[in-house]
């Protein structure tokens, strides 16, 4: 968060030169028992919540002290390096790209995509009919933009391609505001709905919406029906969330059979369906269990779950009934299997897709659910990220793939699945040029206690991996999130430069399945910062990087993995960069 008031400004001519040191105050709790003392507890506004609204109700204290922070960090980069800086910056502006079209949509009669013009902030949501033709521009947010602040939400078309429904957030608050544009007009129609998480689905009907409202504590708690022209005071409940732990949040099935309604925390879900052919009935899929984690689709009246349900750490596909749903009717479709982690799954009309993961990387599998047959869809490098969804359509036998790796730009690509065809159908493209084999990429393993880490390597084919290179080593390990291996036009002027860039998959993350997550947490979370010191000790003690250039990188969750490090072992690293 970035503060800057007129105060500020005026000191802003006197460059600061010792960083600011917030004052101590003594802050005593007892809870459960355990006595504590924060003496910076200061810092946390108690109006905080009216201050997410509204950013100029923080305490003057606060402001101040953040305003002395962010003053002292641009006065140390305004005074060193300024030439490399900037040559940096033109080097990453380069290789930028600002007039960006997505690949087009299908979707019935039309495709829909957004696209990004040079010099402009924000992007334009466009449409053409499908076999191509004029574009139609169905909003363009940077003339929403003219009057200020403007953060857009997103934007849904209707099921009749009638309406195109958009939000926006106006005040910087993540309140967002819904709007529904009639796609003849080109103008919004006089129908607002305030206080929104910005998510929207179509009703089958294209005659009402639903969304998701806010309670005041930013938490998504109630899914609401809205009819088109009504007044919001008018809106339906559909569910509401009494749990202040758990946030909801819906989908439709890619048959638009169901509207699902999900409930959940870090670790535990629950469905809710309405069926959109039974007059919008809602049944519930399975009552949540804690630690029970499971996602729907469906198929011809059949679900198909993701779930982990037995014990299934690293998730299985099961299908049941939709009429009966019950966990006791479900049967296996994907078996668990240890060690290889289902990240996601849909189903199209023969088949059914998965994204899993395998000793950190990703790889697509398509099973043919007519006969059982399954074929995975090869790449080559060693090391790379990998995503894959069903686009709009059902019945179709096409889906898309997007691919990257840290030599290779992202490549968008559709599969047909009954024939095997992959046609590219978008290249990133570099402006100031990039030549993949200039560069390698490479995944290795470092030992820490009984188990293998894997790195993610990237490195200029010119630059000598005899121990003498400089490192930047970056780790995350939280909340199981998995890095991956991709594309940044950013660290190439780190390799251009004779860096070596690495990426530590440590504990925390998932990309050796869900136990490696478990086993970077709670009572285990220490092994998280062994891994990182073990991977910087590994790059070292293999002449990779030099044992004293390896500067270490970690961000938000990741902050906390450098602040564990920088106590563990200081004098490992040239230098570390907490962002936090």
């Amino acid at each position: 968060m970035t503060v800057q008031s007129q105060t500020a400004q005026t000191k802003s001519k006197q460059k600061a030169t010792k960083p600011p040191v917030a004052a101590k105050k003594d802050h005593k709790t007892d809870i459960h028992g355990i006595k504590r003392n924060d003496p910076y507890h200061w810092l946390r506004d108690e109006n905080w919540q009216k201050v997410m609204v509204d950013p100029d109700l923080l305490n003057g204290e606060i402001r101040e002290y953040l305003e002395a922070e962010n003053q002292y960090f641009k006065d140390a980069f305004d005074n060193n390096n300024t030439e490399l800086q900037k040559e940096i910056y033109d080097e990453i502006r380069a290789r930028m790209k600002e007039d960006e079209t997505g690949v087009p949509t299908p979707d019935g009669p039309f495709a829909y995509y957004s696209k990004m013009e040079t010099g402009k902030q924000y992007p334009l949501m466009v449409r053409t009919a499908r076999v191509g033709g004029d574009e139609a521009i169905l909003l363009d947010c940077n003339k929403e933009a003219a009057d200020g602040y403007f953060g857009f939400g997103g934007a849904f078309h209707d099921p009749e391609h009638r309406f195109l429904a958009w939000s926006c957030d106006r005040a910087g608050s993540e309140y967002y505001t819904l709007k529904i544009r009639d796609i003849e007009s080109g103008q919004d129609i006089n129908d607002e709905i305030e206080k929104t998480s910005g998510a929207i689905v179509w009703a089958n009907d294209s005659k009402s919406i639903y969304y998701t409202a806010l309670d005041q504590n930013h938490r998504p708690y109630r899914i609401m029906e809205h009819r088109i022209g009504d007044k919001q005071s008018d809106d339906k409940i559909i569910y509401e969330e009494s749990d202040a732990g758990f946030f909801v949040g819906m989908a439709k099935t890619l048959s638009s059979r169901f509207i699902l309604i999900s409930s959940h925390d870090h670790q535990t879900s629950e469905i809710h369906l309405i069926d959109t052919m039974n007059d919008g009935e809602m049944s519930i899929v399975s009552p949540r269990q804690t630690g029970h984690e499971y996602s729907v689709d469906e198929r011809n009246g059949e679900l198909f779950i993701l779930t982990n349900c037995d014990n299934a750490k690293d998730f299985k596909i099961v299908r049941v009934d939709a009429k009966n749903p019950e966990q006791a009717n479900w049967r296996d479709e994907i078996a668990h299997n240890s060690g290889t982690l289902i990240v996601n799954c849909f189903v199209i009309k023969n088949h059914l897709i998965r994204l899993e993961r395998f000793e950190g990387l990703p790889r697509i599998i398509i099973r043919n659910l007519l006969n059982g047959e399954e074929k995975a869809i090869a790449f080559e490098e060693e090391a790379y990220a990998l995503g894959v969804w069903p686009g709009y359509e059902f019945d179709t036998t096409s889906i898309r793939l997007n691919y990257s790796s840290p030599t290779t730009p992202s490549q968008t690509y559709d599969y047909d699945i009954a024939t095997g065809e992959r046609v590219l159908r978008k290249q990133q493209e570099i402006p100031s040029g990039h030549n993949s084999e200039d560069y390698v990429t490479s995944r290795i393993f470092a030992p820490s206690g009984d188990q293998q880490v894997p790195i993610t390597l990237l490195h200029h084919k010119d630059t000598a991996l005899d121990g003498s290179a400089p490192c930047l080593l970056y780790g995350y390990g939280s909340y199981g999130v998995s890095i991956p291996a991709g594309f940044s036009i950013t660290n190439l002027s780190l390799v251009d430069r004779g860096f070596i860039y690495a990426i530590a998959h440590v504990r925390g993350g998932m990309e050796k399945g869900y136990q490696w997550y478990e086993n970077g947490r709670r009572d285990l979370k220490t092994n998280t910062f062994d891994d990182f010191i073990a991977v910087a000790q590994h790059l070292g003690k293999q002449k990779i990087a030099a044992k004293d250039k390896i500067v270490a990188h970690g961000g938000s969750a990741g902050g906390m993995l450098m602040g564990a490090i920088a106590n563990m072992q200081p004098d490992m690293f040239a230098g570390i960069i907490a962002q936090v």
